[in-house]
């Protein structure tokens, strides 16, 4: 009898109590049931449409994971079948390939993606982003293709579209082309 007396007190002790946090839901993650609402995360950008210190600051993380994490684990050897580039960096398709990939890495290993979180970034992301930066026809054909040759050299990109090559040469001249035909 005395020690559910106890539990009681207990109880009524722990019922008249303040809440931490000013919500008996809070610790259950429900901020939204007499909480602060939860600040949102900022939504990451593409490296691509980052500038000046905010694009360094981004491709030197980048670069730090692709180095310490990246090569050694999954660099495999470069042959003609894999090229590899010691200065990916300069290649704006490869940077923002392996940014994507870098992404999802931390989406994919943070406790919130489950158990199984990183098996998906391997088979959704790492392979396929793997395949396409390193393929014989890739954006780094024309670097490294043996360690004992280091290279670099950026291919060059198609032309502009023949559209805005027209619109290039029409405000040059000073005349816009009509939005739609006149016939």
């Amino acid at each position: 009898m005395e020690q559910s007396a106890q539990q009681a007190q207990q109880l009524d002790h722990l019922a008249s109590a303040p809440a931490p946090g000013g919500s008996p839901f809070a610790a259950f993650g429900m901020p939204g049931l007499g909480g602060p609402p939860a600040a949102a995360p900022p939504e990451p950008r593409p490296i691509l449409e980052l500038d000046g210190e905010e694009r360094e600051d981004e491709l030197d993380a980048l670069s730090d994971w692709v180095d310490d994490f990246l090569l050694p684990v999954y660099g495999a050897e470069v042959t003609t079948a894999a090229p590899w580039c010691l200065k990916w960096q300069e290649h704006d398709d490869v940077v923002a390939w392996l940014h994507a990939l870098w992404l999802a890495y931390q989406q994919h290993k943070d406790p919130e993606a489950g158990l199984s979180g990183l098996f998906v970034w391997h088979r959704d992301f790492l392979t396929h982003a793997v395949a396409a930066i390193r393929a014989s026809g890739g954006p780094l054909s024309a670097c490294m293709t043996s360690p004992d040759r280091p290279a670099h050299r950026l291919l060059p990109g198609p032309p502009p579209s023949a559209r805005t090559e027209t619109a290039s040469t029409a405000e040059s001249a000073g005349t816009a082309e009509p939005d739609e035909p006149t016939s």
